[in-house]
């Protein structure tokens, strides 16, 4: 079974956007998005993932890949 892997933080370099900028844009603590920028959650809202997308101008699927 494959994996979804979180790339938060490559879009946030790309972006040359702080966890604390992001946190600020999207109402999202810094302990909750520095989980997710590190792969370690489960799940996601889909408020969440729109508002981070939304911040960073891009797709989920630039956040969110799958991998065999």
């Amino acid at each position: 079974m494959g994996q979804i892997i979180l790339r938060l933080d490559r879009v946030m370099a790309d972006r040359k956007i702080s966890l604390n900028e992001l946190s600020d844009k999207v109402g999202v603590s810094n302990v909750n998005l520095s989980k997710m920028k590190n792969g370690k959650i489960s799940a996601i809202r889909f408020s969440t993932l729109e508002a981070i997308c939304d911040a960073l101008d891009c797709q989920p699927g630039d956040i969110l890949e799958y991998k065999k």
